[in-house]
């Protein structure tokens, strides 16, 4: 006697198989997450990279509002094939907003941004009085 496992219900299987993300050979393109950001603390500020491939730097805003950065993009495309008789027709559209409560110690108008190699780069300088003293050497009387 042998152990086989089967799968007894029929109507889940049937249902997944009519609502498949891929009918008609389509794949599902539905983009629900942000993007990944590294955040770098050194002596002169702060550094976040975002990764967002494939986009462009006019497809960003950037702005401050009550020391609260924010980094949004919002991007929709169109895809359709020439015939008017089509069987298929491609809408794409994704989006995302960051938000960062800035530190007291991050001189704002001095934020910086570059878009390079699909990664978005902002450097936040630190204000001058934040910035670490120089050591200095104390006499002894």
């Amino acid at each position: 006697m042998s152990i086989v496992k089967r799968n007894n219900l029929f109507f889940p299987s049937l249902m997944n198989d009519f609502v498949s993300p891929d009918w008609f050979g389509g794949t599902e393109k539905w983009n629900t997450s942000v993007p990944a950001v590294n955040i770098k603390d050194n002596t002169e500020g702060y550094e976040l990279e975002l990764a967002v491939p494939g986009m462009k730097k006019d497809d960003f805003k950037v702005e401050i509002d009550n020391d609260v950065l924010t980094i949004s993009s919002e991007m929709k495309t169109e895809n359709e094939e020439s015939n008017d008789n089509y069987t298929r027709k491609e809408f794409s559209y994704s989006s995302f907003k960051r938000a960062f409560t800035l530190p007291e110690t991050v001189d704002g108008s001095k934020i910086d941004a570059k878009y390079e190699d699909g990664v978005l780069k902002l450097t936040l300088p630190k204000k001058q009085e934040a910035l670490p003293k120089p050591k200095r050497l104390i006499e002894i009387a």
